[in-house]
C-alpha cells in the first residue's frame, strides 16, 4: 500500500466524512484514475519525437503508454486520419496514488514561479485537470538527455459529480491550490 493511499483511509477519509456529514465510507468522494495525456503536434515532421514522448511517459508513470492517434484529417496541419499524434497514460490503484504523491511533493515544487494550481479547473463532473509545460520537472527525466520539452495534461477523475467535493478531496491529498480566488 502507497503512503498516499494508507493515509487517505486512515486520516483523509474521516475527515471528508465530517466535513461531508456522512457516516457511510463508500458514499465518500475517492481518487478513481489519473489520465496523464502528451499531445504531439510536431511528431508530423519528426517521427522520433513521438518516440522520445513515449519512452519519457513511461519513465514518470511507471507503465507502458498508448499512442493516440488522429481522428480526421486536417490538411493545414499536415495530419491524416489514423497518425500517431501523442501518447497517454491511465494509472489507477497503487501507481495512481505514488504518482499523485510524486507530483504533489516533488514535481510541483520544482516549477519555476509555481504560485498554487488554479482552483477553478473543474469540468463540472468533480474532474480536475491541470497542465504542466514541461516534463523535466519529474524527477523520473533526465534533464541532460532531452532534446524536446514537451507539456502534458494531467486528469484526476474522481467518484464525485461536484466539484466542491472533488475540490475538497483533492486539497485534503494536498493540491497546493491558489488561494485567493474563489471558486465559481
Amino acid at each position: 500500500m502507497s503512503r498516499l493511499q494508507e493515509r487517505f483511509s486512515n486520516e483523509i477519509a474521516p475527515r471528508l466524512a465530517e466535513k461531508l456529514g456522512r457516516k457511510n465510507r463508500l458514499s465518500l468522494p475517492r481518487l478513481h484514475k489519473i489520465v496523464v495525456d502528451m499531445g504531439v503536434g510536431r511528431t508530423t515532421q519528426d517521427k522520433t519525437i513521438l518516440e522520445e514522448v513515449v519512452g519519457h511517459l513511461a519513465q514518470i508513470a511507471g507503465q507502458k503508454p498508448v499512442t493516440t492517434k488522429a481522428k480526421k484529417a486536417v490538411s493545414g496541419f499536415r495530419l491524416r486520419e489514423g497518425m500517431a499524434i501523442g501518447a497517454k497514460v491511465t494509472l489507477r490503484g497503487r501507481r495512481m496514488y505514488e504518482f499523485m504523491d510524486r507530483l504533489i511533493s516533488i514535481a510541483l515544487p520544482r516549477i519555476r514561479d509555481f504560485r498554487g494550481l488554479n482552483p477553478n479547473s473543474f469540468d463540472g463532473n468533480g474532474n480536475y485537470t491541470m497542465g504542466v509545460n514541461e516534463q523535466v520537472i519529474f524527477p523520473e527525466v533526465d534533464a541532460d538527455k532531452v532534446h524536446h520539452t514537451q507539456g502534458m495534461h494531467i486528469t484526476f477523475v474522481t467518484t464525485t459529480d461536484k466539484d466542491d467535493e472533488a475540490r475538497e478531496l483533492l486539497r485534503e491529498f494536498g493540491m497546493p491550490f491558489r488561494t485567493g480566488t474563489q471558486p465559481t
